[in-house]
């Protein structure tokens, strides 16, 4: 976890810009020795934003199986798949 004052933040933009870039992960900005704000690169956001999306997916799915709800297995898929994308 890297932390990093807002006086940091103000007086080192750039610094913090580039760290954000380099680590991939939320960079915590804190005001008076609190935890204020969050930043991060647009790659790590949308990058995160693509596996809670995933995630939820996979939840979603995991409640329908527990649940009963019908299913196909792994080779049935398959087949489906290679049927619509061969011809």
């Amino acid at each position: 976890m890297i932390i990093k004052s807002s006086t940091t933040l103000r007086n080192d933009y750039g610094a913090i810009s580039t760290m954000a870039h380099e680590v991939e992960e939320p960079i915590y900005i804190t005001k008076n020795g609190e935890g204020d704000l969050v930043v991060m690169s647009i790659e790590a956001f949308e990058k995160r934003e693509q596996v809670l999306k995933l995630r939820y997916t996979i939840a979603l799915a995991e409640q329908s199986r527990l649940a009963g709800e019908p299913s196909i297995s792994l080779e049935e898929a398959r087949k489906r798949l290679e049927k619509k994308y061969s011809g």
